[in-house]
């Protein structure tokens, strides 16, 4: 078989595993010695990890200057940022935290130069092109998620009727350095551990079953599926203590953003962006809400369009035997497994419904008409779609 042409963007160098944030200091100083610091609220105090962080910079003589972020990041939040600390020579951008967290993080390295507002260059809302130049940014992630720590785009969200959960993105804006420390996830609390972790799990499946995948995408996605198989639940709800499973996750959340970012996503991100934008919800959640139906549903459509032997229905099989621990079954059975699967972590990781964040029928056609189909295995038509957000609802 002939592998087609493909091809894979760099990421960032990796530091991974436990105690590695202590050399967040010496990295930094590779860059300069006066660099801002992104960090979300309080949490990071709470647990101790912030004075690691600040011990390793004031030991490696790097000045710091801490920025604040709280929630997903806003144009107005990035533009802030941009404004209070456009005069002070900035080295280099440092960001700890959970995704939304490092996407302000990397919104503000990339706009600190350009000294302007973020809005005019967001993907599907300005008309501007960023130049691609940026600030040496460095992540820290504290939860196992979005894996923003590598890739190239920063999600920046408007919300409200008229809302929006937009990129800003380039191949430049893929971080320098990712130091993932499982360490700074063990005080995650057991929602937030669930929410982040279904995430990466839908960006593995999604990149695993793209139309843009490729060998090397297939390879690092099932590499993460088969450790989030087998920490999530535990991780997330009574064994969150344990090291090596959070190791797991951690490393799992780093494969989905590389993955992501070289191969795309399907209708579940189509739809959390539009989501996003109109209510109040994390993230993550949206992607738990939704992936058990999507799942459904793309399975369902690819067996009409294209036969019950399909390459897509093989890989959709193929997880549902990983996450099943059942090896031998066939294709059929494999896919009903994996639909079954999602449905039980569901149940087991008290996910909600789209209805309790405030999204109503009325909502559908508008949120079905923006979703992007994006490198989803089977193109869906609206009612597919609406079905999907309906069952959810």
């Amino acid at each position: 078989m002939v592998i087609k042409a493909f091809e894979f963007y760099r990421t960032p160098k990796l530091l991974f595993g436990p105690g590695r944030v202590e050399e967040l200091g010496s990295i930094a100083a590779q860059y300069g010695s006066n660099v801002l610091v992104v960090t979300g609220g309080d949490s990071l105090d709470r647990t101790g990890h912030w004075k690691r962080c600040e011990d390793s910079l004031n030991q490696a003589s790097v000045r710091f200057h801490r920025y604040r972020s709280s929630g997903e990041p806003s144009p107005g939040l990035v533009d802030s940022a941009v404004m209070q600390f456009a005069s002070l020579s900035l080295d280099a951008v440092v960001a700890i935290g959970g995704g939304s967290v490092i996407d302000c993080g990397k919104a503000v390295a990339a706009m600190l130069p350009l000294g302007e507002s973020v809005t005019p260059y967001l993907e599907g809302v300005g008309t501007k092109t960023h130049p691609g130049k940026t600030l040496p940014f460095i992540a820290v992630p504290t939860t196992a998620g979005t894996g923003s720590e590598a890739t190239k785009n920063a999600v920046i969200s408007q919300i409200g009727k008229k809302g929006f959960k937009k990129s800003l993105r380039h191949d430049h804006f893929t971080p320098v350095c990712a130091i993932v420390d499982p360490d700074l996830t063990l005080s995650c609390p057991p929602q937030v551990t669930a929410a982040c972790g279904m995430d990466a799990f839908t960006q593995l499946l999604e990149s695993y079953v793209s139309l843009q995948a490729t060998p090397l995408t297939d390879a690092l996605a099932l590499s993460g599926i088969e450790h989030m198989a087998s920490a999530l639940i535990p991780a997330s709800t009574d064994q969150g203590h344990d090291i090596g499973l959070r190791s797991s996750l951690a490393y799992a959340a780093f494969l989905s953003g590389v993955t992501l970012a070289n191969a795309g996503l399907g209708i579940i991100h189509g739809l959390a962006a539009p989501i996003g934008g109109l209510v109040p919800i994390p993230h993550g959640v949206v992607c738990a809400i939704l992936v058990a139906e999507a799942c459904r549903m793309n399975i369902k459509r690819i067996r009409e369009l294209r036969g019950p032997e399909d390459i897509m229905l093989a890989k959709y099989a193929r997880v549902g035997r990983v996450l099943s621990d059942s090896p031998d079954t066939d294709l059929s059975t494999g896919c009903d497994l994996l639909i079954r699967k999602l449905e039980d972590w569901t149940r087991e990781l008290c996910i909600p419904r789209l209805g309790a964040f405030g999204v109503t029928e009325p909502d559908l056609d508008g949120l079905a008409l923006q979703a992007g189909q994006k490198t989803n295995p089977v193109q869906l038509e609206l009612k597919d779609i609406k079905a999907i957000l309906r069952a959810r609802l």
